[in-house]
């Protein structure tokens, strides 16, 4: 399978990444309350998101290991944080020496039948312009199992594809 990547726009052949453009919290702010020209409801760039300067996020990557392959599938997700775990990581975002910080996983991952959002997260940072790595609890939860587990290749491509359509971009840039 090839696909257009939204980050470089290039065209990639093999398993993509999915990632979500914002937390869902996002989408509970009326329209045209939201980003824009003097409302500062929402501030959003590609890897942070401020909503009424009370709710803090940042964007890391869920891996699930794929068996038997060296690569694994990344979730691009959002996960909530302290204001000042935030702003500790905007002071050191090219930094792998603070955290891990905790936080609230902030996206839904419609794939799976038991909600994603709100599940315990550790957030690990990695330094080089890269963005955190996202480690769930270690829970029953389907997904908890399947970032700790691994998943069959097979599984990777099922989880796109329902995904795709959905509030993501694909072609997430670490």
């Amino acid at each position: 399978m090839s696909f257009r990547c939204a980050t470089c726009d290039e065209i990639h052949e093999g398993l993509p990444d999915i990632g979500w453009d914002r937390p869902d919290p996002c989408y509970a702010i009326p329209e045209g309350e939201g980003e824009g020209e003097g409302d500062q409801r929402i501030n959003l760039t590609s890897d942070t998101c401020i909503i009424d300067n009370e709710d803090f996020f940042i964007r890391g990557v869920l891996e699930i290991p794929i068996n038997g392959q060296q690569a694994s599938l990344g979730l691009g997700v959002w996960v909530s944080q302290k204001r000042e775990n935030f702003y500790k990581y905007l002071e050191n975002f090219d930094s792998a020496d603070i955290g891990p910080f905790f936080g609230w996983l902030s996206n839904s991952i419609g794939y799976y039948l038991e909600d994603t959002y709100c599940l315990k997260t550790m957030a690990h940072f990695r330094g080089c312009n890269d963005r955190p790595t996202i480690e769930l609890e270690p829970t029953n939860h389907s997904l908890a199992i399947d970032q700790r587990e691994g998943i069959s290749l097979e599984k990777a491509w099922e989880i796109v594809h329902s995904l795709i359509g959905s509030k993501i971009t694909e072609g997430l840039s670490e």
